[in-house]
């Protein structure tokens, strides 16, 4: 069916003219009927092409429609694709990090592109200004919903659709590659069954032969990559030698470099004919790469793409791959989900990879299936290869996978309580009936219903979340009264940092000590505690520390926290560690990966102590934060306040004496040259030093004696000469806490009570703290003897 007979004023949307016979069965449900609509068909089959109808229906239709793309990757490749939406005079707009966020561009936009972990976000803040653009949405169309089983981003993805649906019930088009239990999602999506759509591999437009192949177990994990590597390139040989192209899935970056390296050898030891050295152009365009190996290795025909390239050396090795110059490319499964590579022959040399907060697992089935149906290029292809390469243990696993697919199972029971609190904390959930009308909004529960000896769910589902319910009244993150529920201000925190709830229970449970510290005049939880704390986290519970790392750990930790186990002490190690910039080579791997989500639980940590605890160790948490992400020492880590100021440039200032804020406006602009900053940015970096508050304690007059027994009430006024900030303010008397309250910074008084007491001196002390501002607390203290 021609795309200007269907869409005559919107054809130019579509990079095609014709669309094909799954599309073209599709086309009355997309675009004649309200329904939502659910699609499961083959990978390579045009599915993309669904959602951009379904967008014109709602442009044409005035509306705002709204992409959930499973990859931040891909909704960049989208913004770049649909330029055509742009010509056509609509606008589209990628919402990503919330810093970057724009909420007038968002407002205005006609296709709005987010991943489900920004849709949850947005959705759970709908209600402030920022993000009141999600409650506009008229059509969500979701891009690989059998994203629904993945273990770690399903049960938000359901949630957040759920969510949506309560807020502004769009139309929903879900679209999937094949699944086969597609009506429990139309179930959960309310697609009456003229609207829901499964087409089988008959519909693929290159056939797909993929099978399993086996290769020989030995005792070395690093020489069994290179016997599955071996293997991969006995299969892919042929094609090769045919001037097809192999795309070759492994499981980490460093193993698609250190494999196109090898690979490159054993291909010229064969004497396989690949590469492009005679191709002055491509030479030219090769030497562009930023990437040393890679513009090497492509020449040889043999490139790499993970997530660690420039998004330049990506674009290129994309290029040439779909262009026929790189002819076998090593990759990381984040490719299967993301720009559109087929290749005649696809070999997943590896089934389990090492991940920094899981340990060692099995590639999830639905990214195994997603990489294989990469396999065939319309086109230029008649037939497709794929091939898993397992250990002759995992075959038998791997073949039914192939045979019968894989059920698309929900997520969200193991995740209940969190959910169920997220709600209740946005005010969705309000009362009893309100959990059971949202946990029907759910795919759990349209799964349980179609599957209930597997969900062990039956009349019990009810009870099953009053359960729930009742543990989090017991925790302390939601308030009952009666019927009515509500979260408390732990459910709060809780919710608004997607914390899991032994870790939200466990911060409360610190910011409760530092309560007591603190009035108690107890100074010892310091920073190590802190971490400690954020080590010991629930998201970290699955870390491994191998037995190679265990030497650098100890060296790091020493003598750490009992209740630490032996991940969460190289979770410890990484942090203290990385506060000095020093990780040891051995943790460096997973460094990367641990530390931000560190940083994640450090922010929320330090929310909880601002919310739960005195200034100060808010404060402190601030201070950590920044260490961790910038790899400061304790004396320099204020300079990391001032805007553009990050770990080089404070690292280069600290060597020079200077390590405040306040030493930066002292040394003027020549200073900061003589430390080594050019001339342009020293201005910069004193004109954003002057905007960080300069706190002034005045005493008054404040009296140096007192006699024993006498009383007498005083005032310490707290300015602020620079930048206003909040600040936590707290008088102490010979270490014991007299008065704290929070302020933002102006001028304050504080009253200051001098008693005679027994002591033959009274030391007060005003403590000016930032909860938000990784700057020393400000001190200043006065002795009165007691007479």
């Amino acid at each position: 069916m021609a795309v200007t007979e269907v869409l005559p004023d919107l054809a130019d949307a579509f990079p095609f003219e014709r669309f094909n016979e799954m599309q073209s069965e599709t086309l009355p449900a997309l675009l004649n009927r309200e329904d939502n609509v659910v699609v499961s068909a083959p990978t390579a089959s045009g599915k993309t092409a669904l959602a951009e109808l379904a967008i014109c229906k709602t442009l044409q239709a005035g509306g705002t429609a709204l992409f959930l793309a499973p990859l931040r990757a891909l909704t960049n490749e989208k913004e770049s694709e649909w330029e055509r939406f742009e010509d056509l005079g609509y606008s589209v707009y990628v919402v990503t990090g919330e810093r970057d966020l724009s909420p007038r561009r968002a407002e205005r936009a006609d296709i709005l592109v987010m991943t489900p972990e920004k849709a949850d976000s947005a959705t759970r803040k709908h209600e402030t200004a920022r993000y009141s653009f999600i409650t506009d949405v008229d059509c969500c169309v979701i891009d690989e919903v059998h994203l629904l089983d993945s273990d770690r981003r399903g049960a938000v993805l359901e949630v957040t659709v759920s969510r949506l649906r309560r807020l502004c019930d769009p139309r929903v088009v879900a679209l999937s590659a094949t699944m086969p239990n597609i009506d429990d999602v139309a179930d959960w999506l309310d697609a009456p069954e003229e609207t829901t759509f499964a087409f089988g591999e008959d519909y693929r437009p290159v056939p797909l032969n993929a099978d399993v192949k086996t290769y020989t177990h030995g005792e070395n994990a690093f020489a069994d990559k290179y016997r599955r590597l071996y293997r991969a390139l006995d299969l892919a040989e042929p094609h090769i030698r045919d001037e097809g192209q192999s795309l070759v899935f492994v499981s980490s970056r460093q193993d698609t470099v250190q494999a196109a390296k090898k690979a490159r050898d054993e291909l010229t030891e064969r004497d396989i004919p690949m590469g492009a050295r005679g191709d002055y152009d491509f030479h030219n365009d090769a030497a562009d790469l930023s990437n040393d190996t890679l513009r090497q290795s492509v020449l040889d025909g043999v490139g790499f793409h993970h997530a660690g390239l420039s998004r330049e050396d990506k674009n290129r090795v994309e290029q040439w791959f779909k262009e026929g110059k790189i002819q076998l490319l090593f990759s990381t499964s984040t490719l299967a989900w993301g720009v559109n590579l087929p290749a005649r022959c696809v070999v997943i040399r590896d089934t389990k990879l090492h991940d920094p907060l899981e340990g060692e697992v099995d590639m999830s089935p639905l990214d195994v299936l997603q990489m294989l149906g990469r396999a065939g290029r319309p086109g230029y292809d008649d037939m497709g290869y794929a091939w898993v390469v397992c250990d002759r243990s995992d075959a038998d696993k791997y073949r039914r996978l192939l045979r019968d697919g894989k059920e698309i199972e929900s997520r969200l029971a193991g995740e209940l309580d969190a959910h169920l609190n997220a709600e209740i904390a946005l005010g969705t959930i309000r009362d009893i009936d309100d959990v059971m009308s949202w946990l029907e909004t759910t795919f759990y529960y349209a799964r349980a219903k179609s599957s209930p000896d597997a969900y062990d769910a039956g009349s019990d589902l009810r009870e099953r979340v009053s359960n729930t319910l009742s543990e989090l009244v017991g925790w302390g993150f939601v308030e009952r009264d009666g019927l009515r529920i509500e979260a408390t201000r732990l459910g709060q925190l809780a919710s608004k940092f997607y914390l899991r709830l032994d870790t939200a229970r466990r911060f409360a449970d610190l910011a409760e000590r530092c309560e007591a510290a603190a009035g108690e005049g107890d100074d010892s939880i310091d920073a190590d505690d802190l971490l400690a704390t954020v080590a010991g986290a629930t998201e970290f519970d699955s870390v491994s520390a191998r037995s190679d790392e265990q030497d650098a750990v100890n060296a790091v930790v020493g003598e750490a926290p009992d209740e630490l186990d032996a991940g969460q002490r190289k979770v410890l190690a990484i942090l203290r560690s990385g506060m000095t910039g020093t990780t040891p080579t051995e943790l460096k791997s997973d460094a990367w990966v641990i530390r931000q989500n560190a940083l994640r639980l450090l922010a929320a940590l330090r929310e909880f102590l601002d919310n739960l605890a005195p200034g100060r160790f808010a404060n402190l948490a601030c201070r950590v934060e920044a260490r961790v992400e910038h790899g400061v020492s304790d004396d320099a880590v204020g300079l990391t306040a001032i805007d553009g100021v990050g770990s080089g440039r404070a690292g280069k200032l600290a060597a020079a004496g200077l390590s405040t804020p306040g030493d930066i406006v002292r040394a003027g602009v020549s200073g900061l040259v003589s430390a080594g900053l050019s001339e342009g940015v020293a201005e910069q970096v004193v004109s954003n030093a002057r905007d960080l508050p300069v706190v002034v304690i005045d005493w008054g007059e404040f009296p140096e004696t007192i006699a024993a027994g006498d009383h007498d009430m005083r005032e310490v006024t707290v300015a602020n000469n620079g930048g206003g900030a909040r600040a936590g303010l707290r008088v102490t008397v010979n270490g014991r806490e007299m008065t704290a309250k929070p302020a933002y910074l102006g001028q304050t008084t504080l009253p200051v009570g001098v008693f005679g007491a027994d002591a033959d001196e009274l030391t007060f002390t005003v403590e000016v703290a930032f909860p938000n501002q990784p700057l020393d607390p400000v001190t200043s203290s006065r002795t009165v003897r007691v007479e």
